[in-house]
């Protein structure tokens, strides 16, 4: 397989929605000097030949960007609308310059009005533009694949609390994050995975998201080759956890990259 055709998956951020270390906390995972134990709002980068797509623009979507070097982006896709996943909106500002275009973002329909309500001058309801407005073309997504590019996204009905919210299975990897119950008919369209990454908040129970023996049952359900924890807490120092963990399960962190 030539490099072009492979596929290319990097985490861009692998924290929870406070990101870590947390703002005031002195726990040892906060404090730790363990690179992985830094982590940025969830979001992922994926590239396969000449394409280049991000899922989720958080608060930290510019420092990110700036981190790995992403000079082109063909398309966002949003999981949800919750903030730590689309806070980062704005930045979106640079591609449009950079690329002198609009960029397209696929969303569900509830993302799409969210964003609309939360960055208002960027739809038509701006006294003055001063540095610029992001020029975004979203597209609205169900459960239907779509294209980008080299790129096939198949959407994945996920349950986030009582929160409707959208995984992604692109040829042999999936993307749950931010979920704490995955129907069965999710279920079956995530069998024969080689890699999977799946939230994985922190030991103890939480009500929108899944602790790690939660994770590690539906983990079980799936059957993927290699799994990932995401959406981490900073209850979990990575050396502790990973240890403990099966031996085909793992805990991303910030720059992770598989290839496929």
């Amino acid at each position: 397989m030539k490099s072009s055709d492979k596929l290319h998956i990097t985490v861009l951020g692998s924290g929870t929605s406070t990101g870590i270390p947390v703002i005031g906390c002195k726990c040892n995972t906060c404090l730790s000097s363990d690179h992985r134990d830094k982590r940025l709002r969830c979001s992922l980068w994926v590239r396969k030949g000449n394409t280049s797509v991000i899922i989720d623009t958080g608060p930290d979507f510019r420092q990110q960007v700036l981190t790995h070097g992403i000079d082109f982006v063909d398309a966002i896709v949003y999981t949800h609308f919750h903030n730590d996943h689309i806070a980062g909106f704005d930045d979106i500002r640079g591609f449009n310059f950079s690329q002198h275009e609009q960029m397209v973002a696929y969303a569900d329909n509830s993302t799409i009005s969210v964003i609309k309500r939360t960055f208002p001058y960027a739809f038509g309801d701006s006294l003055q533009v001063g540095g610029g407005l992001p020029q975004v073309n979203f597209i609205e997504i169900s459960t239907q694949p779509f294209v980008v590019g080299d790129l096939k996204f198949e959407p994945l009905e996920l349950m986030h609390g009582k929160l409707p919210v959208k995984g992604f299975r692109i040829g042999d990897f999936a993307y749950c994050t931010d979920t704490n119950y995955i129907p069965n008919q999710t279920i079956d369209k995530l069998r024969g995975l080689k890699y999977l990454i799946i939230d994985g908040l922190r030991p103890e129970k939480h009500p929108t998201h899944y602790n790690i023996s939660e994770s590690l049952q539906a983990i079980n359900q799936i059957t993927p080759q290699k799994a990932y924890l995401t959406h981490i807490a900073h209850q979990i120092r990575h050396s502790e956890l990973e240890g403990n963990l099966p031996e085909n399960v793992y805990i991303a962190y910030d720059g992770l990259t598989l290839t496929l």
